[in-house]
């Protein structure tokens, strides 16, 4: 299991009402019309010839046609698909799929590290799209179900995924897709570097084991893209589990946190009262959505760069 996808699941799992937040950013109504429009258009509609898509496993997948259904096990594939216009060929989701909101009539089923493999045979999917370490592919692979393990864990892998995507939905859309969310990232990077110093000293706590995210990671990429320094080295991994004194010697300038540890706990650890973060107030508590945003590489990229932005622009005022 991979370890930013355990965190994810861990967070989930201690509160799983908390992040089951719908975004007001839909796919349009008429996707499943205006897919079927372009796939007439481009000759992918109809396609019949079998076709493959090497996954993140290095596996080559045999597709028998251009999939019409498909089941998404993952929240930031189940957003992919939909910001690529394939909102409307998706027949079910995990349970921790919430945006787009059209996706919430969905028929649910479990995670992508326990799914329910009865449920998702019965949906009769074209193919199956979970995280490449879900060790339930054997089982849906048995009943003859064409299962792509695919997530992103950093952005190079990002951009991987979105062209397998391509790929598996036969379109070309995933390069404009990417413009876009470069384009929102540096605009936030740009409008940053005019409100808050460059090269903060940044600590992103996951959870209160702790858990932290370092610079390999999604959120890490994220963060030096936006001008600010990480605390932990690279050679810890990308979410490093860590002790609360390694943290107070590296003393950091800011705290970033997600809802699952209050704001007014960090001064209680010891020694922490004395951290550059915590004597000017600079706490930052991600809120709901932001979460369920910095932790899916995917589409909404722009956004988690804005959460972030939000974060490194904070003042020094008294903790949250």
């Amino acid at each position: 299991m991979h370890l930013l996808l355990h965190l994810l699941l861990r967070l989930l799992s201690r509160a799983p009402r908390i992040l089951l937040l719908t975004a007001a950013l839909a796919c349009a109504g008429g996707a499943g019309n205006a897919f079927a429009q372009k796939a007439a258009d481009t000759g992918t509609g109809g396609a019949t010839t079998a076709y493959t898509v090497t996954d993140m496993r290095g596996r080559q997948v045999r597709l028998e046609r251009v999939p019409q259904r498909i089941v998404s096990l993952l929240p930031s594939l189940t957003e992919s698909l939909c910001a690529l216009d394939a909102c409307a060929r998706i027949v079910g989701v995990d349970e921790f799929s919430n945006h787009p909101a059209r996706v919430a009539a969905l028929p649910k089923l479990g995670h992508t590290f326990a799914p329910l493999v009865e449920a998702t045979v019965r949906l009769r999917p074209d193919v199956v799209l979970m995280a490449y370490s879900a060790p339930v592919i054997a089982q849906l692979e048995r009943f003859g179900i064409p299962v792509l393990a695919l997530d992103a864990n950093d952005m190079a892998q990002l951009e991987q995924v979105l062209h397998k995507l391509d790929q598996l939905l036969q379109v070309q859309r995933a390069n404009a897709l990417l413009a876009r969310m470069q384009a929102e990232v540096d605009q936030q990077a740009k409008a940053l570097a005019a409100q808050a110093p460059a090269g903060q000293k940044v600590y992103f706590e996951v959870d209160a084991t702790p858990y932290a995210a370092g610079p390999d990671s999604f959120i890490g990429q994220l963060l030096q893209r936006l001008g600010a320094r990480n605390v932990l080295p690279q050679n810890l991994g990308p979410f490093p589990r860590i002790t609360p004194e390694y943290v107070l010697r590296q003393q950091p300038e800011l705290i970033i946190h997600t809802p699952q540890t209050p704001s007014a706990s960090f001064a209680t650890r010891p020694g922490w009262s004395r951290m550059p973060a915590v004597r000017s107030g600079r706490i930052c508590a991600l809120d709901l959505v932001e979460t369920d945003v910095v932790s899916r590489p995917g589409p909404r990229l722009g956004e988690a760069a804005r959460a972030l932005a939000r974060c490194l622009e904070m003042r020094g005022t008294a903790p949250r």
